[in-house]
């Protein structure tokens, strides 16, 4: 499929050029938006691409880090209660200096194959629009 779109793609950016460019460039940035937006929002993004088999690191391989013990004693003399809490990777690599818009551009990287034929299929319409609104001179 990859391989197939990539084709496509340039397919595309030999006939419609520009507009080709400007459709991708687009949809990238509505994309980072979005993603960045959840991030800071607090969305688990890595469990959102584990289910679309998409995850560039997978919970599978490290099973040993996805569970953070926490410790808390209410007297001295007592036991110490364990509470297990899930460890959220997202928020603590939001929370790192300028995380939250490198993990939104790193998503947004992996998300290619699905970008791809989104600009395949929403470039004609958007050259045949501008072709009639006369801001684009070929008639596509």
């Amino acid at each position: 499929m990859a391989l197939l779109s990539g084709g496509r793609f340039r397919e595309l950016l030999k006939k419609y050029g520009k507009v080709a460019l400007g459709v991708h460039f687009s949809v990238s940035a509505a994309s980072i938006t979005g993603l960045y937006v959840a991030i800071k929002n607090n969305v688990d993004v890595e469990s959102l691409l584990d289910k679309l088999h998409m995850g560039g690191v997978s919970s599978k391989d490290q099973a040993d880090d996805q569970v953070v013990f926490e410790e808390t004693v209410n007297r001295p003399s007592e036991e110490v209660v364990e509470k297990e809490k899930t460890r959220n990777r997202t928020a603590e690599l939001a929370a790192s200096s300028g995380g939250a818009l490198a993990l939104a551009v790193l998503c947004n990287k992996a998300l290619f194959p699905i970008r791809v034929p989104i600009t395949v299929a929403l470039t004609p319409p958007v050259a045949r629009f501008l072709a009639r609104r006369k801001i684009i001179k070929n008639g596509v």
